[in-house]
């Protein structure tokens, strides 16, 4: 019998101590504080200067410098002193983002005192403030977040400003990237909201799976409604909230998006006070949500701000970790939550370590410190407290796999795209954001948690350009980067055995058919057709070589179908 009890101790034991965070940021030199902000400083765990290890990047309050802290390639960080001209404002949010596509990290600031700057890259971690020169504001419009995505799909990024004025003046702004390294104000004719809503934060996402990047607005106060503007795939949005049942009016802090049940619609996660609880919404797959957060245990009911998934333990599921503005001095109001997913649509609160989290919190990130593909976080605190780091030292008893994107014809930082991966049948999903969840900003690593299996069955992405790139037998553990076109799958014979469409396209469209085609028609993305043809046939030809490299749509109509297809021209 004592066997048998020491045995059933051991066995309780090792579960409750699967997942464990250990404070490390001073033993791995990030040893500093951002300062006194009241709501929070931002944070970055973007790689800025592409060398494959995830470095660190924390915004200060009013006077001070941004921090920066280039990972040694080994774990531990060195801060690193770079120049940036008007760098002393109060920052909120850290956006990492190629805006130009040539291949290196350029840096918007976001701050709700002294204005927003966006600094170009030369290549060397040389940066010039191009504000003013790019289009973009240079007085102070009370700015709170910075989203990057791509309205129209023509491989370069936009972005969207999140502005809370508390004067109820300053609406949103969304600006159209030119290809030309400005951008023009869109937010009029785009049709978004022209009055001001408190915006904390925005997510540009596809909710609906369609190939177009629609955003998901937090507004304070419960007076506000949370935007889902839904893109018409024409420069202009629909607030498609209410009907789609992310309408919710509360002090919303957060836009945290990832696939917490693996079926492959993204997830919407809001963090609120402690009055009305936050709020996780099951994406439906039919243009609705459905609030899960009591069946879903996330309510969290303390002063919560910033939230991120992660698969903590690599057991082929999101967990998920909350920051709150509560020191954990009032047992009820929680200082922060570590939520481990049952996998079966419930989280659960388990004893994760995070001995001595209980800083006034407010913005928290995703990256891997040592490349060891278990995610650490990194947590900015106020009230002149260091930053946290937590250091993921869970028993290493299950695979990984992290995935890295490079866009061609899609934007360079692979923005936008949506990756699934496949092992016996079991499906995980990730999307690729840029500037996401409170103030912050994760790792350009997307994880993959694998349990005990060593081999991925396939590993597919769906760029924004609609280019699919398709890689079977990829070995656990390890980092797979991956070039848009470097594997190309032609997507109808994936998805219709009864449509082949050879894509993506070099000189030749090919096209075949178990059906008679009666009719082709080749468009562009401005809606011009440039094609058109009658036909009576089951295989089809045409040499297309003078069409510029770009996306195109082509509608196939058969004697009893219509297919509507993007194809991406070479």
């Amino acid at each position: 019998m004592k066997k048998l009890y020491f045995v059933f101790i051991l066995l309780v034991f090792t579960a409750s101590a699967q997942v464990s965070f250990v404070n490390q940021a001073s033993a791995l030199g990030v040893n500093m504080s951002a300062g006194d902000l009241e709501y929070g400083s931002g944070i970055s765990f973007c790689d800025y200067n592409n060398d494959g290890w995830d470095d660190i990047t924390i915004a200060t309050q009013g006077g001070s410098q941004t921090e920066f802290y280039l990972n040694d390639q080994d774990g531990t960080f060195t801060r690193q002193n770079i120049t940036l001209v008007n760098n002393n404002v109060q920052g909120r949010q850290l956006v990492w983002v190629d805006y130009d596509n040539d291949g290196d990290k350029d840096l918007f600031i976001v701050s709700n005192t002294d204005g927003n700057h966006l600094y170009n890259n030369n290549g060397s971690l040389i940066f010039t403030d191009v504000t003013a020169a790019a289009g973009l504001p240079t007085n102070n419009i009370e700015s709170w977040g910075a989203s990057f995505g791509d309205v129209n799909n023509d491989g370069y990024l936009d972005l969207f400003i999140s502005n809370r004025d508390d004067n109820l003046v300053q609406p949103n702004l969304l600006f159209l990237n030119n290809q030309d390294g400005t951008f023009t104000d869109i937010s009029l004719s785009s049709g978004i909201h022209t009055t001001s809503h408190l915006s904390f934060c925005s997510a540009f996402f596809d909710y609906n799976n369609d190939g177009w990047q629609d955003i998901y607005i937090a507004n304070d106060k419960i007076f506000n409604e949370n935007f889902l503007y839904h893109n018409n795939g024409d420069n202009t949005f629909t607030n498609v909230a209410p009907s789609a049942g992310v309408n919710i009016a509360i002090d919303a802090m957060t836009t945290t998006v990832g696939d917490y049940n693996n079926d492959g619609w993204f997830d919407i996660y809001v963090t609120n006070t402690p009055t009305q609880g936050n709020a996780l919404f099951r994406n439906n797959g039919d243009n609705t949500f459905t609030n899960v957060t009591v069946s879903s245990g996330t309510a969290f009911n303390s002063f919560a701000w910033g939230a991120v998934f992660l698969d903590a333990d690599n057991d082929m599921d999101l967990d998920m970790y909350v920051s709150s503005s509560m020191d954990g001095s009032v047992p009820q109001l929680a200082s922060a939550v570590f939520y481990t997913n049952n996998n079966d649509g419930t989280f659960s609160t388990p004893n994760a370590g995070f001995v001595g989290d209980n800083g006034i919190s407010h913005a928290n990130a995703v990256g891997d410190v040592d490349n060891d593909g278990y995610p650490e976080i990194i947590v900015s605190n106020a009230n002149n407290e260091n930053v946290f780091l937590w250091k993921n030292q869970t028993i290493q008893n299950n695979n990984w796999l992290k995935v890295k994107l490079e866009g061609v014809i899609s934007n360079k930082d692979g923005i936008g795209s949506k990756i699934e991966i496949s092992i016996n049948g079991e499906k995980q999903y990730r999307y690729t954001l840029c500037g996401e969840g409170y103030i912050s900003q994760n790792s350009n690593s997307e994880f993959f948690g694998l349990g005990t299996n060593t081999i991925v069955d396939y590993v597919k992405v769906t760029w924004l350009s609609g280019a699919v790139d398709y890689f079977e037998n990829v070995n656990a553990n390890q980092q797979l980067n991956i070039l848009e076109g470097s594997n190309p799958l032609h997507v109808d014979d994936f998805n219709n055995l009864s449509l082949f469409v050879k894509n993506p396209v070099g000189t030749e469209l090919h096209i075949s058919s178990s059906e008679t085609i009666t009719e082709i028609m080749l468009y562009d993305m401005l809606g011009n057709r440039i094609l058109h043809e009658k036909l009576n046939t089951h295989s089809y030809q045409k040499n297309v070589s003078s069409l510029s490299q770009g996306i195109y749509l082509l509608k196939i109509n058969s004697l009893n179908t219509q297919h509507i297809k993007r194809i991406f021209k070479k």
